[in-house]
């Protein structure tokens, strides 16, 4: 008995459907791109249930006949290649013909459409991969695609999708990303019967962003423009000293496509090196332009990846792009400060941009221990507040104060001095030791928070007046989910609206001007797994590694009696010789280092 068999055609269209369709979010991306293939101008988006229940696109393009209609629930039934050669010279979104009969074979899907020649429209209606009915409809030229009850027949992968904000967040991400690819395209969006966001066509890149991600971030950004040789970029970059904690307001776009680019991404983060502190990302829309035949984007099923024939080419070209635009804005810092009249927009943006270059500094950590100039020590920072006390009041400084209880006694070393305000000298008998006073300062301080994590005992502080925040969907979502975390953490994150929330209190070792970088970091260590939500001793930990970076403050006195407090906090953690990040909390030069640097 032969044991090699074809496959029936409803099983493939599963299997090539576990490829192609791998959340909701997957099945709105293929039909929107299905939409501006055909020429749409409006694009309306519903969905309810995160997916679940429903997702409906519908378009004003040029629709289908009865027979095109049949044909394109066919697998690799397409009309936008004729053959293989076609693949270097792809100016469609789509190419495969997988995603209708893929997305068909796993729900209830009702196909509508009509041409404006046709008199009557086609509605198509395949459940699970079975075709239940053809006929007339009545509709407007166009096409709209419902997709209800995803995965019905595969209920083992309907259990591996997220919750319901969670895949709502996807989505609204998603067709985010397709408004900002085609500003010249109306988009809708709703959810469960709300509207999220309804944007009209936008004459600039920069118009269609303030109208997704808001007024504020739009405020943050410079168009760019440059052209070489077969290549051209456009789009908005952040200002200089603008940095985002993750990489997920960093998107970039090659001939229209939304792409996952190592080449692109790691461009502007080249360009941005001296631009935004370490660590920190810039804010980016960037198109990329390019001969088709240059860039291949048959590498995955989703075509978010993508390969260029001239990667150094491209990166270098990005590189020079960008470092021109920032050096631009550098440039006339004087005529900068006083614009003339005629440059001004309608509304004054002054505010904003004041409020946006004046928490540049406070963001970079570096310049806040580089000088010891800062009167608040640690000590004083982290005590608590009587009863009575108002938590809301900044503590008297003070020395570093030992710890009660150290479980190791602190090593015997002479001290020498400070260099730099950063770095004391001690003599040993072995040699000479260098400590780091800030990674000496944040292990001390992890260890504090993490104790304090974990028995739930963090002081907190009312902010007088709240801080709003505005997030993407994405991070909202995870916001919400982790709510209750952050609140047991002295944290109180309100929801103000969709996507907006309001910080009403922190911790009483944060400073308020720190609260909002605080928690975007916080959500892109969620978002790039770093904080599980499933596992909470792994959560408080990483909690507190984030934490550090905004409750150390080194103090100015840096006498030997304030150097002995910190040495003996250090040697009382469990791991005195390193920061919570790996950093080494000292150093030693032994006498034959010592010999071999002096050619002894």
């Amino acid at each position: 008995m032969a044991k090699v068999r074809i496959l029936p055609d409803r099983v493939a269209n599963q299997i090539a459907a576990g490829e192609v369709i791998e959340r909701p979010a997957a099945v709105v991306k293929e039909l929107i791109e299905n939409a501006l293939d055909a020429g749409a101008t409006r694009i309306a988006v519903e969905f309810r249930q995160g997916g679940r229940a429903l997702m409906r696109v519908e378009d004003n393009g040029h629709g289908m006949g009865r027979d095109d209609a049949l044909l394109a629930i066919e697998r690799h039934a397409t009309s936008k290649i004729t053959e293989a050669g076609d693949l270097d010279q792809l100016v469609s979104y789509g190419f495969r013909g997988e995603a209708l009969p893929s997305i068909a074979s796993v729900s209830r899907f009702t196909l509508q459409t009509r041409t404006p020649e046709d008199p009557a429209g086609t509605e198509v209606l395949i459940n699970g991969g079975r075709l239940l009915h053809v006929r007339d409809c009545g509709r407007a030229p166009g096409t709209s695609i419902e997709v209800a009850h995803l995965f019905n027949s595969l209920p083992a992968r309907r259990k591996f999708l997220k919750t319901d904000a969670t895949e709502a967040a996807h989505i609204i991400h998603c067709v985010r990303l397709y408004a900002l690819a085609c500003p010249a395209t109306a988009f809708t969006l709703v959810e469960d019967g709300r509207i999220v966001f309804r944007s009209p066509e936008c004459r600039t890149l920069a118009d269609r962003v303030g109208e997704i991600f808001g007024r504020e971030l739009a405020a943050l950004a410079v168009p760019i423009a440059a052209e070489e040789p077969g290549l051209r970029l456009e789009g908005v970059v952040g200002r200089p000293g603008v940095g985002r904690p993750t990489r997920h307001e960093m998107l970039v776009f090659v001939n229209g496509r939304p792409v996952d680019s190592r080449t692109l991404n790691y461009a502007l983060i080249e360009s941005y090196h001296e631009s935004v502190p370490r660590g920190r990302y810039p804010l980016a829309f960037v198109f990329l332009r390019c001969d088709p035949a240059a860039v291949d984007v048959n590498v995955h099923p989703a075509k978010r990846e993508v390969r260029f024939r001239s990667e150094p080419q491209v990166r270098g070209f990005v590189i020079r792009s960008v470092l021109s635009r920032l050096r631009e804005l550098a440039e006339p810092p004087a005529a900068a400060a006083v614009p003339s009249a005629g440059n001004l927009p309608a509304a004054d943006p002054a505010p904003a941009s004041a409020a946006a270059v004046a928490s540049v500094p406070a963001r970079i950590a570096p310049v806040a221990f580089a000088h010891p100039t800062v009167p608040e020590s640690p000590a004083a920072r982290f005590a608590l507040p009587s009863a009575g006390a108002s938590t809301s009041a900044p503590s008297a400084p003070g020395p570093l104060a030992a710890p009660e209880a150290v479980p190791r006694v602190a090593p015997s070393w002479r001290y020498v001095g400070v260099a730099h305000g950063s770095y004391v000298l001690f003599e040993t008998p072995a040699g000479l030791v260098l400590l780091d006073r800030r990674a000496a300062h944040e292990r001390v301080w992890y260890e504090r928070l993490r104790g304090q994590f974990q028995a739930g005992e963090v002081p907190s502080q009312r902010l007088l007046l709240p801080q709003p925040v505005e997030l993407d969907a994405i991070a909202a979502a995870m916001l919400l989910d982790r709510t209750a975390f952050l609140g047991r953490h002295a944290f109180e994150v309100a929801e103000f609206g969709r996507n907006f929330f309001r910080i009403e209190a922190i911790p009483a070792w944060m400073e308020p001007a720190d609260a909002e970088p605080f928690l975007r970091e916080f959500l892109g260590a969620c978002r790039d797994g770093r904080l599980p939500h499933d596992e909470l001793g792994l959560a408080r930990e990483e909690l507190a590694r984030l934490a550090v970076a905004k409750a150390v403050r080194l103090p100015a006195a840096t006498g030997e009696t304030e150097v002995r407090g910190l040495l003996a906090e250090l040697f009382a953690t469990p791991s005195p010789m390193t920061s919570p990040s790996g950093r080494p909390t000292y150093i030693e030069l032994n006498h034959g280092e010592l010999a071999r640097r002096f050619q002894k």
